[in-house]
């Protein structure tokens, strides 16, 4: 919830200052709060490259597709192919503008902000933990979620094993033949790791539910279901220009009906609970801080537009915001809470 705070402020926002301060906010706290020698608390780096590369292809595709944005700073003029008319719109080549390419690394920025948060999630956030906190219907659901989110930081470990196994025996880490052999063994091991996980769900019991009678399992369907488009509706009538006066109680009126279907539905759930986590008041601190994170974002993007979205044309450098700055630097409670740390 803490990331999700900080990747609803990322998208808030195309100002580069306040998204380099946003990644650098999840950066820290990754660096302190992350539990060492887990496979999960290596993965950090990974999304970091991954953002780095969305940032490369944004401004590919910006100067070979070209961009929307009319600029009077031109930088270079490719070779324009001509294109049939019914891909109007669409060029191949010509001018390339600086507010151009300004425009595209902002946008690719911005979801490489998006990437590192959730990243820092990624890193932070034990899955075996995470599944034990979720309510009995959701416990499928979770459990695929769990299986998804520990397959990257499983990956990387994996890649960082065979390398380190290949410079042990003296081979080379660059080229075509180099991936090829790390490669094969890692789709390997997560294929082992699959079927592995398979054996072990199906000694557990997963799957199996208790008997309900039809009319319950009807009731918690409509209530599930009905209260989840209550929340979405509710949620944006909330974010929307008009409509906040029912978009309130259309959304407590559907997080009512999604609490008690899941109550319902927990019924069908057989499984027990060992030594359950318990939401205490260092997680409560760590859910506000992205919380007011995310608000005071969305509260400085409506009253002061320009220092969120700062106009590309003209061309200016970024300036920093003060408050949405100060309302940025919140999300480094988390590393100073004691139960936050290992």
């Amino acid at each position: 919830m803490w990331a999700l705070g900080l990747s609803t402020a990322a998208s808030r926002t195309t100002n580069p200052a306040l998204l380099a301060l946003l990644a650098a906010v999840a950066g820290y706290v990754v660096a302190v709060c992350r539990v060492p020698d887990t496979p999960w608390s290596r993965s950090y780096a990974a999304f970091l490259r991954l953002g780095l590369v969305v940032v490369v292809i944004r401004l590919a595709f910006a100067v070979v597709l070209g961009s929307p944005i009319p600029g009077t700073h031109t930088l270079l003029t490719l070779p324009e192919v001509p294109l049939p008319d019914w891909a109007q719109g669409v060029r191949l080549g010509g001018r390339v503008t600086a507010e151009g390419l300004w425009f595209a690394f902002r946008e690719g920025m911005r979801l490489a902000t998006l990437l590192a948060c959730l990243g820092a999630a990624n890193a932070l956030a034990n899955p075996a933990r995470l599944l034990k906190s979720l309510p009995g219907v959701l416990y499928e659901a979770g459990v695929a979620v769990v299986v998804a989110m520990t397959f990257a930081p499983h990956l990387v470990a994996d890649v960082r094993r065979l390398r380190t196994a290949r410079r042990l025996r003296g081979r080379t880490e660059k080229g075509v033949r180099a991936l090829l052999e790390v490669g094969l063994p890692v789709l390997e091991g997560a294929l082992e790791r699959s079927v592995a996980l398979a054996a072990a769900m199906d000694a557990r019991g997963y799957g199996r539910t208790a008997a309900v009678p039809p009319a319950v399992r009807r009731a918690t369907a409509a209530l599930t279901l009905g209260g989840l488009l209550g929340l979405c509706a509710g949620t944006y009538a909330l974010l929307a220009a008009t409509g906040a006066a029912y978009g309130l109680p259309l959304l407590l009126a559907g997080l009512a009906a999604a609490v008690a279907g899941l109550r319902l539905g927990g019924r069908r759930s057989v499984r027990t609970r060992y030594r359950p986590d318990r939401w205490d008041a260092t997680a409560w601190l760590i859910t506000a801080s992205g919380v007011a994170v995310a608000a005071l974002t969305i509260w400085a993007a409506a009253a002061s537009p320009a220092g969120l979205d700062p106009p590309v044309v003209p061309l200016t450098a970024p300036s920093l915001p003060l408050w949405p700055a100060a309302a940025v630097l919140l999300g480094l409670l988390p590393a100073h809470l004691k139960g936050a740390r290992p």
